[in-house]
C-alpha cells in the first residue's frame, strides 16, 4: 500500500527529498550545537584552571554557524515539507475524484454521501502522515543513528555499541510495541470517525423528516453512542503513546550514565580529554532527538493504512460502463431502441431487467409506468449510460451506445427528475450547468419559459441568490423549475422525465407541468411516472412489472 502511495507521490519526489534533507541538516546542526557547546564550555573552563591559551574564535564561529543552520534549516524544512504536503493532498484529491467520477452514480450507490465526503477529505488528510509523520522521521532517524554511532565509534567501540543498543530500544523496540498495541484501535478509529461524520451529515440533512416522524432524538442518541465509542477508542490508542515520552527520557538519561561509565576510565588513561567527556555525554543525550518522533510515527501506521485502504477500495472499482478506445461521433438525432436488454447489478443477483424490447421514435412521447422496484430507474441508468446492459443492446440511430464517449452522449440528453439536483451555489451557477456560455438574456428567457422568473426577480439578489447545499433555500417546486430552466438552456434532443411532479402539491404540480411544456416541443421524450400526466397524449405507453415489459399499448 505504501508503494502505491509512493507512485502517486512520484511527481513531487524532489520536494519530498529536499524537505527530508533540510530536516536532517537541522537535526544534525542541533546535535552538533549542543555537543560543541558542551566541549567549548568545558575546554574554556579547563584552560582557565590551567592558565593555558585556547583558540576560542574557531569553535565560537562554528557554534554561531550551527545556530544559523538550525534556524534557517528549521524554517526551510517547515516551508518545503508543508508545500510538499499540500501538493500531495491536492494531487490525491484530484486522483480520487478522477477515480470516483466514472463510478457515479451506480458504482457508488451503496456509499452514503457523508462516507464519500469523509474519504475525500479526512482520509486523504490522514495520508499526509505517510510523509510528514512516518517516512521522513524514519529516514532521518536511520541516517542520524548511523552517523552518530559512527562518530562515537571514533572514541570507543564499546561506547558506540552501548549507544546503538539504547537508540534501538527507543527507536525500534518501543515504536514496535506501540504499533502492536494500535493495530486494532487505529483502523477502528478511522471507521468510527467516518461513521460519526456520516451520521452527523444525515442528521443535518434529514432533520426536518426526522422531526416529523419523531425520530430525531433517537438519531441523536445513536450519534452520541458513536461519539462515545470514538472517544474510548482514541483513549486506548493514545494510552501507549503517552508512555513514549517518559520512556525515551529514561533511555536518554541512561545513555548519559552509560557514556560516563565507559568514558571515565578512558579519561584516566588519557584516551579521552576532559572536555571530550562533557562532549560525549551531551552528544549521547542529543542523539535521542533523532528517534523522538518514531513512537508517534509507528503509532499512526495502522490508522494511516486503514485510510489508504478505504481510498484504494474505491479507486480499484471498475466503472460500470466501459469507455471505447476510439469513440464514434454521436449523431445529432435518431431513434433510441432497446433490443433484448437484460441487466444484472452483480453476476450472482437476479436480473432487474429481463429481455426488454422497445423503441422511442424521434420526436415522440413515451410513457413508462410501473410500481416501485419494477426497473424504471434502471432503464434511465441504461439510457444515460451510467452502466451497460448485461445482455442485449441499447442503440441510438442504429449504433450501440457503447460505441459513444459517455460524456458526448449525455450532451444529447436532458434529465428532469423528482430529485432536482442543485449545487451549493447561486441560481446563476445552477443554470449555467446547462450551458456555460449562456448570457444574461438567455438565462432570463429560460427562466421565463420555466415559470420561475417572477420568483427570481422578487429576490434581492436575483440570479445571484444563493440556493444552499442541495437547494435547501428554495422549495421543491422552485428547485424543479430551476432544473427545467437549466434543461431548456441545454436544448438536448432527448428528454428524460423521471417522476417530475412526484411529492408536489396540486398547485405546484400544475406550475411544474406548465413549465415543462416548452421543454417537450420537437424532442424525443421518455416520461417515467406512476401515472399519466397532463403533458399531452403519449404516442405509446409501456408498463414494467418485475423487470419485464408486460404490455405496450
Amino acid at each position: 500500500m505504501i508503494v502505491r502511495l509512493l507512485r502517486l507521490y512520484r511527481p513531487h519526489l524532489g520536494w519530498l527529498a529536499l524537505g527530508t534533507l533540510l530536516a536532517l541538516a537541522t537535526l544534525l546542526a542541533n546535535i552538533g550545537l549542543l555537543t560543541l557547546s558542551g566541549w567549548f564550555i568545558a575546554a574554556m573552563a579547563a584552560a582557565g584552571l590551567s592558565g593555558t591559551a585556547i583558540n576560542y574564535f574557531t569553535p565560537a564561529a562554528i557554534i554561531r554557524g550551527l545556530a544559523m543552520i538550525r534556524t534557517a534549516g528549521r524554517y526551510g524544512e517547515r516551508v518545503v515539507t508543508h508545500e510538499a504536503t499540500f501538493r500531495l493532498i491536492a494531487r490525491l484529491r484530484t486522483w480520487l475524484y478522477q477515480c470516483i467520477e466514472p463510478l457515479a452514480p451506480v458504482g457508488l450507490a451503496e456509499l452514503r454521501s457523508g462516507d464519500l465526503l469523509g474519504r475525500l477529505q479526512k482520509d486523504i488528510d490522514r495520508l499526509d502522515a505517510v510523509y510528514l509523520r512516518i517516512l521522513m522521521p524514519i529516514i532521518i532517524a536511520v541516517l542520524a543513528v548511523l552517523l552518530t554511532v559512527t562518530f562515537v565509534n571514533l572514541y570507543s567501540g564499546a561506547l558506540a555499541l552501548s549507544l546503538l543498543f539504547l537508540l534501538l530500544a527507543g527507536g525500534l523496540a518501543l515504536p514496535l510495541w506501540i504499533w502492536r498495541r494500535s493495530r486494532t484501535e487505529g483502523p477502528q478509529q478511522v471507521e468510527l470517525t467516518g461513521r460519526l461524520r456520516t451520521e452527523a451529515i444525515d442528521l443535518a440533512q434529514g432533520l426536518a423528516e426526522l422531526q416529523a416522524y419523531g425520530a430525531d432524538q433517537r438519531w441523536v442518541e445513536r450519534w452520541r453512542e458513536t461519539a462515545h465509542q470514538l472517544v474510548e477508542t482514541q483513549d486506548r490508542l493514545r494510552r501507549p503513546q503517552s508512555l513514549a515520552g517518559p520512556a525515551l527520557g529514561l533511555l536518554a538519561n541512561m545513555a548519559v550514565f552509560v557514556t560516563l561509565l565507559i568514558a571515565i576510565p578512558l579519561l584516566r588513561s588519557d584516551a579521552v580529554a576532559p572536555p571530550q567527556l562533557a562532549m560525549l555525554a551531551l552528544f549521547a543525550l542529543a542523539c535521542f532527538e533523532a528517534i523522538t518522533p518514531l513512537p508517534q510515527a509507528f503509532g499512526s501506521i495502522a490508522e494511516t493504512a486503514e485510510a489508504a485502504r478505504r481510498l484504494f477500495s474505491i479507486a480499484d472499482r471498475k466503472p460500470p460502463a466501459s469507455e471505447p478506445a476510439n469513440p464514434a461521433p454521436v449523431p445529432e438525432k435518431g431513434e433510441l431502441r432497446f433490443e433484448n436488454v437484460s441487466l444484472r447489478y452483480a453476476p450472482h443477483l437476479r436480473p432487474v431487467l429481463e429481455a426488454i424490447d422497445f423503441h422511442l421514435p424521434e420526436n415522440s412521447m413515451t410513457l413508462l409506468t410501473g410500481p416501485s422496484g419494477a426497473g424504471k430507474t434502471s432503464v434511465v441508468n441504461l439510457v444515460l449510460r451510467f452502466l451497460d446492459p448485461s445482455e442485449g443492446h441499447v442503440r441510438f440511430a442504429g449504433q450501440d451506445l457503447r460505441d459513444f464517449d459517455s460524456d458526448h452522449w449525455r450532451q444529447r440528453i436532458t434529465v428532469v427528475s423528482q430529485d432536482a439536483q442543485l449545487i451549493a451555489g447561486t441560481i446563476r451557477d445552477n443554470l449555467l450547468l446547462g450551458r456555460p456560455d449562456a448570457d444574461q438574456s438567455e438565462l432570463l428567457a429560460a427562466c421565463q419559459q420555466a415559470r420561475i422568473l417572477d420568483f427570481i426577480e422578487s429576490l434581492p439578489d436575483g440570479l445571484d441568490t444563493w440556493v444552499g447545499e442541495t437547494g435547501v433555500n428554495v422549495s421543491g417546486g422552485q428547485a424543479r423549475r430551476i432544473a427545467i430552466a437549466r434543461a431548456l438552456l441545454k436544448s438536448a434532443p432527448l428528454v428524460l422525465l423521471d417522476e417530475p411532479t412526484e411529492g408536489l402539491d396540486r398547485a405546484t404540480e400544475r406550475e411544474v407541468i406548465d413549465a415543462l411544456r416548452p421543454l417537450l416541443q420537437d424532442r424525443t421524450v421518455l416520461l417515467i411516472s406512476h401515472r399519466s400526466l397532463p403533458l399531452g397524449q403519449p404516442d405509446q405507453v409501456l408498463h414494467l412489472e418485475d423487470g419485464r415489459l408486460q404490455h405496450p399499448y
